[in-house]
């Protein structure tokens, strides 16, 4: 049992307990943190992982300051040092578990692990595992990278994936298609159709080039906005970030169940 994190959901029924908060403490009622990059300059669609409208429950989100594209995708020097405060800002305002809104701080998920004290995601591709789990082994799982040059298998290994299931990936990049690449650009604004067929068509190159695709994964925390859009082209399972936070909001914020029997 973790002494520095209490749980509770308080309802008429339990409004009259005793409530115990840590020092230092000064806001409440966030399970879920998710670190972001800095500097970025492209619109935030609802979908995306740092729009308030994304989810049904309460998000904290902490900048990693100074931090942009480049830095990260490329794990420079120094990332991993404010990644590390970023998170722990965090976990003093009482959040449950951390993510983030890009699946390359997946870089730095074992490290983060390691060092903090509540459960850790940062990448959508942590999700890879079970993905894998749940398909035939002679099933394939189709991954969006915003930019290929930056999947490396040390990434993935930070992310937990086995060399198996490296093996069934097909990987398609999307950080050089003309209205897509705002994003990793910086540009400000883009053509929402155009952005959207553009991953739809990456999912159907997928599912063309490898016919026994299982599942497709978004490791973008921009794409979220389109997966439904690529789940009705490909008839797939669709896993992304949102997926991932929704689960670990539930694991963290387990609530009595009522009702008669």
């Amino acid at each position: 049992m973790n002494s520095n994190i209490r749980y509770g959901y308080m309802s008429p029924l339990t409004d009259n307990v005793v409530v115990k908060m840590k020092k230092g403490q000064n806001i409440a009622g966030y399970p879920i943190g998710i670190i972001y990059i800095d500097d970025v300059y492209y619109p935030m669609l609802p979908g995306n992982i740092v729009n308030g409208y994304t989810f049904d429950f309460p998000t904290r989100l902490m900048p990693v300051e100074g931090l942009d594209c480049p830095n990260l995708f490329n794990t420079c020097e120094g990332v991993e040092e404010k990644i590390y405060e970023a998170c722990k800002k965090l976990e003093k305002e009482g959040v449950r578990a951390i993510s983030s809104a890009c699946g390359f701080f997946g870089n730095y998920q074992a490290g983060m692990a390691e060092k903090l004290d509540v459960p850790v995601a940062l990448s959508s591709l942590v999700q890879l595992p079970w993905i894998a789990t749940l398909l035939k082994k002679s099933q394939t799982i189709g991954v969006l990278t915003a930019q290929k040059d930056s999947f490396t298998d040390s990434l993935l290994d930070s992310c937990g994936v086995s060399e198996d299931i490296k093996k069934r990936l097909v990987v398609k990049d999307l950080g050089h298609e003309k209205e897509f690449s705002c994003i990793t650009e910086g540009r400000g604004e883009f053509d929402n159709a155009i952005v959207k067929e553009e991953v739809v068509n990456k999912a159907l190159e997928i599912v063309k080039e490898s016919p026994q695709t299982g599942a497709i994964l978004l490791e973008c925390s921009d794409m979220p906005p389109y997966a439904h859009a690529v789940q009705a082209a490909t008839g797939l399972p669709v896993f992304d970030f949102t997926t991932l936070i929704k689960w670990l909001n539930f694991a963290v914020t387990q609530k009595p169940y009522f009702g008669f029997i």
